[in-house]
């Protein structure tokens, strides 16, 4: 077993000194199984929220959560035993959810607690419900969610039991169950090394319908004369193409093509898909459902609508100066819809991903128009609404933003004319 942080043996101490059984639990353990260090360690003890209290009187400690309150001493949990019986910790490590997170361990004593042969499923790499899994899965869902994400995590597979309880309760992921929930266990799958495998879990199990339907309808759908191959394939390849870094990025990227299911038509006999960067309904309710903050909503869907604004070799300087007004007006960077860009062409299979010198063509014609002070939103220019009044002699309002925004169409044409001398005179001789 790995070594645990000194903090951790100090509250085990401190713990065993009054008299207190107390383990690591969870996927602290999993982790030294599998001989890394621990990130996070949680601890569970055989008391009271007011003992542990008690006993931490003199440490700073608080208590958090509401339905389950737990301690955080020096911002480590320290969790009251939640098991009705005596038996601890089995009774407690019975209610969890996995038996690969079904251990406990105690450093003091070098002492592992694994009754549900946890260990073993982890070296075979096995994914299995703690006891009954239909149980398991009617006390939260969303371990059902967990299951597929520690699939892809351990590099493991869903045991038969627990692939057949999956598939059977998928619609139990009703809408009462918080949506926010759903989201963080998205936004840690985002994390994976390929969370294309999450997804294709996801979708054969049947959670992927209930979870992000926008996506699984995509499932099977031709990709078109351009593509080599389905939307949905397409989707999980640029997905996985985007850095695990960023995670909304990341999912966008999964998201950015659901549009095609309601865009697609027939013309000369092809499949098109026109303008599907624009049908965004079945993608906003999805994250509306999910709990998804109105900031994140808005990065995700700016990058899904933006995400066909060409780029080439060819660009003319006229066309750069209005993708980067575009960007500026949807609040998202030139950085991230390069990546976008680099992961849609590589996620598709008909086609040669970026060469190393096509991207750095592209990015020189950015920063050369940046290298400009170009105004990218009507506010850059050097002129105000105040200006604009007193000029025309118009009150505030609606005619004020109109004739700034003419005037910033004339800028983005010619990046020469922001300056308050040319558009003064521009102002005078507007109808």
């Amino acid at each position: 077993m790995s070594g645990m942080p000194e903090p951790v043996l100090e509250i085990l101490g401190l713990l065993q000194q009054n008299g207190i059984p107390a383990f690591v639990v969870g996927g602290a353990v999993r982790d030294m199984c599998l001989g890394r260090q621990p990130k996070d360690v949680d601890i569970c003890a055989d008391a009271s929220v007011d003992t542990l209290k008690a006993v931490f009187a003199h440490h700073p400690v608080r208590v958090v959560g509401n339905t389950f309150p737990v301690c955080l001493v020096h911002d480590i949990e320290v969790a009251p035993s939640r098991a009705a019986s005596h038996q601890f910790p089995e009774d407690d490590l019975a209610m969890r959810d996995f038996t690969v997170n079904a251990m406990a361990y105690d450093p003091l004593e070098n002492r592992l607690v694994d009754p549900f042969n946890g260990r073993s499923d982890l070296e075979n790499r096995i994914i299995r419900f703690t006891g009954d899994p239909a149980a398991r899965i009617l006390e939260d869902p969303v371990r059902m969610i967990r299951g597929c994400r520690f699939k892809v995590l351990l590099s493991a597979k869903l045991s038969d039991a627990a692939q057949k309880a999956i598939y059977d309760h998928a619609g139990s992921l009703t809408p009462d169950i918080p949506g926010e929930r759903i989201r963080n266990e998205l936004i840690k799958a985002m994390a994976l090394p390929t969370p294309s495998d999450f997804f294709h879990c996801l979708h054969g199990t049947g959670l992927l319908a209930g979870i992000l339907p926008s996506l699984d309808r995509c499932h099977g759908l031709d990709g078109g004369p351009f593509h080599g191959e389905t939307v949905f394939e397409h989707c999980l390849l640029v997905g996985d193409a985007l850095p695990p870094g960023q995670p909304l990025l990341r999912l966008a990227g999964f998201l950015h093509d659901v549009g095609k299911a309601d865009a697609q038509g027939i013309k000369d006999g092809r499949i098109t898909f026109h303008s599907h960067e624009t049908r965004v309904d079945a993608l906003t309710a999805d994250l509306d459902r999910l709990r998804f903050s109105v900031r994140e909503k808005a990065y995700i869907l700016a990058l899904v609508q933006c995400h066909m604004r060409p780029l080439a070799s060819k660009t003319r300087p006229k066309s750069v100066r209005r993708l980067l007004a575009m960007l500026a007006q949807n609040h998202l960077s030139f950085q991230d819809f390069m990546r976008m860009r680099i992961a849609d062409k590589k996620g598709n299979l008909a086609k040669s991903p970026y060469t190393l010198a096509d991207i750095r063509d592209r990015v020189e014609k950015v920063r050369h128009e940046m290298a400009r002070q170009t105004a990218f939103y009507p506010d850059d220019l050097k002129i105000s609404g105040q200006d604009i009044m007193q000029v025309k002699q118009i009150p505030p309002g609606p005619a004020v933003g109109r004739i700034k925004h003419r005037m910033f169409e004339k800028v983005l044409e010619d990046p020469a004319l922001n300056t308050r001398e040319h558009l003064l005179s521009m102002l005078q001789d507007m109808d």
